[in-house]
């Protein structure tokens, strides 16, 4: 077993590809010279020169679409934002060019490239920097998107996007860049890769699941905690990649445990609760459900900058306990 950072995990996953495959480059504003604006590139110049590492001007127009037009070339970018906030700068190539290439050409062209960068609140960064766009971008056709949890995601799937030949959103969280997780030392080998469009189920349980996917997992997993102290199993699912769903993990764990609790930093309209929800009333997963599903959400609000306000806006473990609590009415 070794520790090791989300930070480091990513670091080291982009450095494997990049001396992997020589068509791979990361590009974006610091994330050369200045080594990242959260250190996750921090080396990579050093190893690989200002050819594979490039630094952009802060424009993120500019850059993805220069992402995109050498993807169609046959290099395969990874493109930093320093948030996904500042991705809306860039949204027409990532959904109007990276996403439709291959369809609009009949497969005559298409854009293996990667655009990775922080999403959803982190602490007091106020409204214009703190959404989830994990619903948005999974909306669309043509993209993949992951949304990592821990060392083992974080390495094992930005790996995973990297030699897809699809375009993929990464969404990551400032928060968990600096969290240490011990993993087997079979993740920092050079060929871990994990299947996209797979959860996994981390922890076992038989009274109810709990769903989300990023930081949120970690909130699930106290919550599983202090519900077992009062005699509630739940199982925890960390959904990883938000497109493709995991649909059948999800149904396979409703079979067992009858009700469901869908946790989300992101609004509650069209979210991805509200997807799993649409989702259980399509499948043979209805007839398993005893109870409502629950929605533990971020408020149907632009966040506040104050960290109080902040908080209150926020899921807690405190609301995923209650959730789960309110679908064991009558039963438990």
């Amino acid at each position: 077993m070794v520790s090791m950072t989300v930070r480091d995990a990513l670091q080291s996953a982009m450095a494997d590809e990049i001396a992997r495959d020589p068509q791979v480059f990361l590009m974006g504003e610091e994330v050369a010279n200045y080594h990242g604006a959260y250190k996750v590139s921090k080396g990579l110049l050093e190893k690989f020169g200002p050819d594979r590492i490039v630094d952009t001007p802060i424009s993120e127009i500019g850059f993805a679409g220069i992402g995109v037009g050498a993807a169609m070339y046959g290099l395969k970018p990874i493109i930093e934002f320093m948030t996904m906030n500042f991705a809306m700068q860039a949204i027409d190539h990532i959904i109007n060019s990276a996403a439709k290439l291959r369809y609009m050409s009949n497969g005559d062209l298409h854009t293996q490239i990667v655009f990775r960068g922080l999403n959803g609140p982190a602490a007091a960064v106020a409204a214009q920097h703190s959404q989830c766009f994990a619903a948005w971008y999974s909306s669309c056709p043509g993209l993949i998107v992951i949304a990592p949890y821990d060392v083992e995601d974080a390495r094992g799937l930005l790996k995973a996007a990297i030699r897809d030949p699809n375009p993929v959103v990464f969404l990551e969280n400032e928060i968990m860049y600096g969290k240490t997780f011990t993993v087997p030392e079979s993740v920092t080998k050079e060929d871990f890769v994990l299947p996209i469009g797979k959860a996994k189920i981390m922890r076992e349980g038989t009274d109810v699941t709990l769903v989300s996917f990023s930081k949120p997992v970690g909130m699930c997993l106290e919550a599983a905690e202090e519900l077992q102290k009062q005699g509630i199993s739940a199982e925890v699912i960390n959904l990883r990649t938000i497109r493709p769903l995991d649909r059948q993990t999800i149904i396979n764990s409703i079979k067992k445990t009858h009700r469901i609790v869908t946790v989300e930093e992101g609004w509650p309209q069209n979210g991805i609760g509200a997807e799993i929800s649409a989702m259980i009333f399509e499948s043979s997963a209805f007839n398993y459900i005893d109870a409502p599903l629950e929605r533990v959400c971020g408020l149907d609000i632009p966040l506040a900058y104050a960290p109080n306000l902040e908080a209150m806006s926020l899921p807690s473990v405190a609301h995923i306990v209650n959730a789960a609590k309110k679908t064991l009415v009558g039963h438990k």
